[in-house]
């Protein structure tokens, strides 16, 4: 097994928060490197993009988080090898990884100008983004998105549905995928439920 050290924020949420889940509940051993937001002018200066976050495999840094996401899949047995399956699976991380960059600009504004673009996406891409997954979810039988099973699909969806719920987002309703793709909701509790999923966030309560 590879040497592995991925570096991202100390929060539960963004593109990290997939692969440590990944690799966690494959019992994937690596160093959890963490970091406070203070320290990233520091941290940035040592990755390709001034990005996070990369994995560093047997000392490569890597970068781009869906592809390590994947990858951490690969190594944790949460990635289809049916093509097809695997394609379902890219199609809903990339589906949310594309929502992510949509909301991305606003975290740099403050004010009027965040509320108006956040209440823009609200009101526009974000309930689109949603319903797509929901029917993408109901369509693949409503429990997982991919496989018939856990795949890094699930992981990527819950960390973002959870990070909706819980309010992180200054003018983004709280009941936002209540209203608008409640099945989400419910897949979601089925995630968090998952007896490795509640010994992940035991170890790493915050």
């Amino acid at each position: 097994m590879p040497q592995l050290k991925l570096t991202y924020f100390d929060f539960h949420g963004g593109r990290g928060e997939p692969v440590r889940l990944a690799l966690a509940l494959g019992g994937v051993a690596f160093e959890d490197h963490r970091f406070s937001y203070p320290e990233f002018a520091d941290v940035r200066k040592a990755t390709p993009f001034g990005q996070v976050p990369v994995l560093e495999v047997d000392g490569v840094q890597l970068t781009q988080c869906d592809a390590i996401l994947r990858y951490a899949g690969k190594l944790a047995g949460l990635y289809p090898q049916d093509a097809l399956q695997a394609l379902y699976c890219d199609e809903v991380s990339f589906v949310v990884e594309e929502a992510g960059i949509r909301m991305g600009p606003t975290y740099r504004m403050t004010g009027e100008e965040q509320k108006a673009a956040r209440l823009a996406l609200v009101n526009g891409s974000m309930p689109v983004y949603l319903r797509w997954l929901e029917q993408r979810l109901l369509a693949q039988g409503g429990e997982y998105f991919a496989d018939g099973r856990l795949t890094i699909a699930d992981l990527k969806v819950f960390v973002d549905i959870r990070s909706l719920n819980a309010g992180r987002l200054d003018h983004v309703p709280t009941d936002l995928v209540a209203q608008v793709a409640p099945a989400l909701n419910a897949h979601n509790q089925r995630i968090a439920a998952l007896p490795a999923v509640q010994a992940y966030y035991a170890k790493f309560a915050q």
